[in-house]
């Protein structure tokens, strides 16, 4: 067990949630963080800013739940036995339900700083009065959360005809999110940007050793959305989660995707049933697909091989920084499609060539390593994007020309892949199956 996880749990008793607050368009909240002596105790205020006027709004409710997922990004850094919700209350479902959220979304967390998170790792206990659901809401159209990647241009694309009742939802100030969302033709008056800025206390603390690392931050845009779709008044939050999003990274089951698994979006749905009737519905439209058929269909949209980027690392300033997981994932599925010409052209540079890359190549492709922490898919899809780009290429870039010295059965296709554990409804996914069917 991490000693470190152990003292800093000793010393600081609890995280308390104080309140939160709605003004304009901005939604605030208040942690705390207590401990045994004076000097350990934190304050807290994360905010979200935006354009739409609340005044007027029934969104307390919705508010008080973004502060829950909000709250598990501040309980990472030290642990405590204790979260004391003071502002709403949770019945036992409920406390059951985010007790999930914090054990299997802070997965990769307690994995990589080597903490054993039992089923009493916490504890939540709610003071506070219970607060009214949103009242009747009229509803029409999709809210579709853009991140900049393929996946979101994809679903763009295929609800192209539910643009004009559409809007985006960009949470952060992510440009390429917002070059896709413009060249899929969604005007400036349909595209709602937020901004979440995090305490730089929690930074501060980061910086000074306190524990780090992974947090479901995909469980935080499912509650910001649920927001923005009533102030909208969208009836659908429409994700780009794939079916490949359910694999795990390690032999435990540890998930870096957790929060856009399939497990995550049936928990939410019975939350989202829970907190009010009437509003909108989350389901991931592209869950019946894999990433290697959601690759094929985005390479059919080449207008956004130049603005579409889902590098983290480079988020901050539009790039690909061509050294993660991520840019090599992606290099890797559109090389079964396009050349090393067009793929230069994205990346500016040849990923494949490049042999310091090898671990993290090796991690991708190898069962016997342990998968990288990223948003990336199935082992058989990278394999079978490997085995294609192996037959399209004569000359042979580095990390090809190693992954072919090192023999492996040809993959099984997976064109006609559809998943049916999934949420999609029916109008959608009767467009799913055309559009899927007209590839």
């Amino acid at each position: 067990m991490n000693s470190k996880y152990t003292e800093l749990r000793r010393k600081h008793e609890r995280l308390i949630y104080h309140d939160y607050g709605i003004s304009g368009g901005t939604i605030y909240f208040n942690f705390s963080v207590s401990g045994s002596g004076s000097d350990d105790e934190f304050f807290f205020s994360p905010k979200w800013t935006f354009d739409f006027d609340t005044k007027g709004a029934d969104i307390e409710l919705l508010a008080f739940n973004l502060g829950m997922a909000e709250l598990i990004s501040y309980w990472k850094c030290v642990c405590p036995p204790i979260v004391e919700v003071r502002c709403g209350a949770l019945d036992e479902w409920q406390i059951n339900w985010w007790k999930k959220l914090y054990r299997n979304g802070l997965g990769e967390f307690f994995y990589r700083n080597s903490i054993e998170a039992d089923d009493d790792f916490m504890q939540i206990y709610a003071t506070g009065e219970k607060l009214r659901p949103p009242g009747k809401l009229d509803l029409s159209g999709c809210l579709i959360p853009v991140g900049g990647g393929k996946d979101s241009v994809v679903t763009l694309e295929l609800l192209r005809a539910q643009k004009e009742t559409g809007v985006c939802y960009i949470a952060g100030n992510i440009q390429s999110a917002l070059d896709c969302a413009k060249t899929a033709g969604y005007a400036d008056s349909q595209i709602i940007k937020v901004s979440r800025t995090i305490d730089p206390a929690l930074l501060e603390l980061n910086k000074r050793g306190y524990l780090n690392g992974h947090t479901p931050f995909s469980s935080v845009i499912a509650f910001s959305s649920l927001i923005f779709a009533c102030l909208s008044g969208k009836k659908y939050i429409v994700l780009s989660n794939e079916s490949s999003a359910n694999e795990g990274n390690t032999s435990t089951g540890v998930n870096h995707q957790y929060s856009k698994s399939i497990d995550f979006e049936r928990d939410f749905r019975e939350y989202t049933v829970k907190t009010g009737a009437g509003l909108p519905e989350y389901f991931s439209f592209l869950r019946p697909l894999s990433e290697w058929q959601i690759t094929k269909k985005f390479i059919e949209f080449p207008q956004y091989l130049s603005v579409f980027q889902s590098c983290n690392v480079g988020s901050k300033t539009n790039t690909w920084c061509c050294k993660c997981a991520k840019c090599l994932y992606v290099y890797i599925m559109l090389s079964a499609f396009l050349n090393d010409e067009k793929l230069t052209a994205v990346f500016n540079e040849n990923l494949l060539n490049n042999p310091e890359l090898e671990t993290i190549f090796n991690g991708l492709a190898y069962e016997s390593e342990v998968k990288p922490f990223e948003c990336v898919g199935t082992r058989a899809e990278i394999n079978l994007a490997l085995s294609e780009a192996l037959r399209k290429r004569e000359n042979l870039p580095f990390l090809l020309q190693k992954y072919a010295e090192n023999p492996r059965e040809t993959p099984a296709p997976l064109d006609g892949y559809f998943d049916e554990n999934n949420f999609v409804p029916d109008e959608f996914l009767r467009l799913l199956r055309l559009k899927q069917n007209t590839t």
